[in-house]
């Protein structure tokens, strides 16, 4: 019944029934199982906000099946495996040519890893399953439980062995520690030996994060890459004109990806109930014309919203001979977050609105330096008198001018330095303590313990 709609028309004076609708005998075979998508989109995207969710795709997962397992937001995929809306043949059928030669070019590992989509890639189902549970022995067993605390055979009260350097590191060395490449021996990081799991490793390169555990408390982690990293951007076969590019990217500054990547871990962990543990060493976010086309200001938002939610401790240090300064400050400050947030400083840290030869270039430039080379410098002194002098003839005059212009240039690098000097000392950690900006001035080498017993 009601199979079919049909309409009575006359047609060359002979009475017949059209056809307008199919309804069809059976359900299932239009829009209703696109309504029942829409129902499960809306049921993964509730159960994100009120469970832990995780996806493992071992195969293909396709259409709904790919905005499922984005909505739960936490998955593992197995190589081989594909995340796609649209398959390729249907894709190339659409385009009119043989453009994609397999699904793997549209939603495999190496696409859904460099994208952030999968959070982890392994090798088969079975490695699959032992990281979910990996996973899952960071969180808790319920929404209404506390976080999994175990015994840690990993002294609270140990020394951190690796020490952050001037130079370009990797951070990861920092959180799990390294083997020494010059004494073949171990050097501890700040979390206990073992327990970092980073994830989202092949996206957004600039900024780390991942998983840990502290004394025995799981933590999330995020941590800033020093070092200039490549952003790989593939071409698309569709496109003619498109083609693959390698771009690179500077360390301890948030861009688009990264500063989604960050906003993205914050509030994956606020929903896992794990305290937060900031490294922080960031001098600020990139705000060139494509990056602000790309939309680094939204993203950027992103962190302060995450922050504004977090229900959890959040710990916010800034390492030794890191930086912290205008708004990658800002988007951290406690302020945002009175109740769960605090921040801590190594002595050998800095943090302010600009680096030290930015402030120099425009608090403190050459002319002003000129100035001070006139009050302190004795040849300049000596120079100044003899052209205050009324009645001092022009030769000899202009002869003191070349004198003093070449006695300024001649000293103005050390002047310089000492300026920069001078305005790196408004950047210390004792300056941010005296402010109430930071909670205390902490040593590296014992954080470990003063953030396990605040």
């Amino acid at each position: 019944m009601n199979s079919v709609h049909a309409e009575l028309i006359e047609d060359e004076g002979e009475s017949r029934y059209k056809i307008t609708d199919i309804i069809g005998k059976e359900d299932g075979l239009g829009v209703e199982n696109l309504q029942g998508s829409g129902i499960i989109a809306g049921e993964t995207s509730r159960a994100y906000q009120e469970t832990i969710t995780i996806s493992m795709v071992t195969c293909r997962t396709i259409g709904i099946g790919a905005y499922v397992v984005r909505l739960g937001q936490r998955v593992i995929q197995v190589e081989n495996s594909h995340i796609i809306l649209t398959g390729a043949a249907a894709l190339n059928k659409l385009l009119g040519r043989e453009v994609y030669s397999s699904n793997n070019q549209l939603g495999g590992v190496q696409i859904m890893a460099n994208n952030g989509i999968s959070h982890a890639v392994v090798p088969t189902d079975f490695e699959g399953v032992h990281l979910v549970l990996k996973w899952l022995s960071y969180m808790p067993k319920d929404m209404h439980s506390s976080i999994p605390i175990i015994q840690s055979l990993d002294p609270i009260d140990r020394d951190i062995e690796f020490c952050p350097t001037k130079t370009p590191y990797d951070p990861r060395h920092m959180v799990a520690g390294r083997m020494d490449p010059v004494t073949n021996k171990w050097e501890s990081g700040f979390f206990d030996e073992g327990s970092w799991m980073e994830i989202m490793e092949k996206w957004a390169k600039s900024v780390v994060v991942g998983r840990a555990r502290l004394g025995g408390i799981p933590l999330g982690v995020i941590c800033v890459e020093t070092r200039t990293v490549e952003l790989e951007v593939p071409a698309d076969p569709a496109n003619d004109d498109s083609e693959a590019k390698l771009i690179s990217q500077a360390g301890q500054v948030w861009f688009p990806d990264s500063a989604y990547k960050t906003a993205q871990a914050i509030k994956d962990f606020n929903k896992e109930k794990l305290p937060l543990m900031v490294f922080a060493n960031w001098r600020g976010f990139s705000g060139g014309m494509k990056d602000m086309f790309d939309q680094v200001l939204k993203y950027g938002a992103y962190i302060v919203d995450a922050f504004v939610e977090y229900s959890q401790p959040v710990f916010i240090y800034i390492p030794p001979y890191a930086e912290l300064r205008g708004g990658a400050w800002v988007v951290l400050d406690p302020s945002i977050n009175l109740k769960h947030m605090e921040m801590y400083a190594d002595p050998d840290s800095r943090g302010g609105v600009l680096e030290p030869e930015g402030t120099v270039e425009i608090k403190y430039r050459s002319k002003d330096l000129f100035k001070t080379m006139s009050r302190i410098d004795p040849e300049c002194m000596q120079i100044r008198q003899q052209l205050a002098y009324p009645e001092l003839k022009s030769d000899v005059k202009h002869h003191l001018e070349i004198k003093l212009q070449e006695r300024q240039q001649k000293i103005l690098p050390m002047y310089h330095q000492v300026a920069v000097a001078f305005a790196d000392l408004h950047d210390t950690a004792g300056r941010m303590q005296d402010k109430n900006v930071i909670q205390v001035r902490l040593r590296y080498l014992w954080c470990r313990t003063v953030i396990f017993y605040p």
